[in-house]
């Protein structure tokens, strides 16, 4: 019987995105179908360079080279789409990722990385099926690595990577996505507008799985999660956190009152 986390990782280690996509979507199907079994007593291993699986294009660049995105062009408008689509490409590795490469997790932790890559495949393809009709694909630009950087810091401690990727990095759009969606109002782009608000919808769902597990690690190991995330943070280099915060959504996804106000007071 086929096996969840070595098909997420060979999923992983695919280049062709439509591919990657749809063969993700096969596999959520699958499972939910009990037609592919959970083993968490093999160790999986693969070569650093080969992840994650991309295609030749877009390159990568230093955020700092990546274009401003003016929103008075067609271009300038999907080239901000790109920069989206290349984060909810990341997004769906990283959450392959967080499958196969820690073993010893609770069978929920699993099941619930799997729904996130399900649906960062679907905003991916949400997000680049817009953008196409404006004559652009995913590819088309540079985009910048800083989300995988953070995933690779991160392959040594699954309490790093709860705490860092999701609940830092990810955790950003919540705040960015209003203000996007904001400026596809105002030139009255509707479908954009609709695709950024299922994305802010489901990343609440996807940042509050990294906050579920990250605090479960802590309470495993018996330690406060503010004292382990300020930790990890050093010890992993993670980017210092700057406002303004989507205080709401941040709450949604789990945060505590103690953290937010951690947060806003840095």
């Amino acid at each position: 019987m086929l096996e969840l986390r070595e098909i997420s990782l060979a999923i992983l280690v695919d280049t062709d995105v439509q591919a990657k996509v749809s063969r993700l979507h096969c596999l959520f199907d699958e499972y939910q179908q009990q037609r592919i079994t959970l083993d968490l007593s093999v160790n999986y291993s693969f070569e650093k360079s080969t992840l994650p699986g991309r295609p030749q294009k877009p390159d990568l660049v230093p955020p700092l080279q990546v274009p401003k995105r003016r929103m008075d062009t067609v271009e300038g408008r999907a080239s901000l789409l790109h920069s989206l689509a290349h984060i909810e490409f990341n997004a769906m590795n990283l959450a392959l990722d967080a499958i196969w490469r820690f073993p010893d997790m609770p069978t929920q932790y699993y099941e619930d990385w799997l729904r996130v890559a399900k649906e960062e495949a679907y905003h991916f393809s949400l997000v680049n099926k817009h953008m196409q009709s404006f004559g652009f694909t995913y590819g088309d630009f540079p985009a910048h690595n800083s989300l995988w950087e953070m995933v690779e810091r991160t392959t040594d401690a699954v309490i790093a990577r709860m705490a860092l990727v999701p609940r830092t990095m990810e955790a950003r759009g919540l705040d960015a996505v209003p203000g996007i969606r904001d400026r596809f109002k105002q030139i009255k782009d509707n479908r954009a507008v609709e695709i950024l608000e299922i994305i802010l919808h489901d990343e609440i769902g996807h940042v509050l799985i990294g906050n579920r597990w990250f605090n479960f690690l802590c309470a495993r190991d018996g330690i406060s999660p503010i004292t382990a995330y300020r930790e990890l943070a050093k010890k992993y280099r993670a980017p210092t956190l700057r406002g303004p915060f989507n205080i709401e959504a941040r709450k949604q996804a789990g945060f505590t009152v103690e953290e937010l106000n951690l947060m806003e007071s840095s």
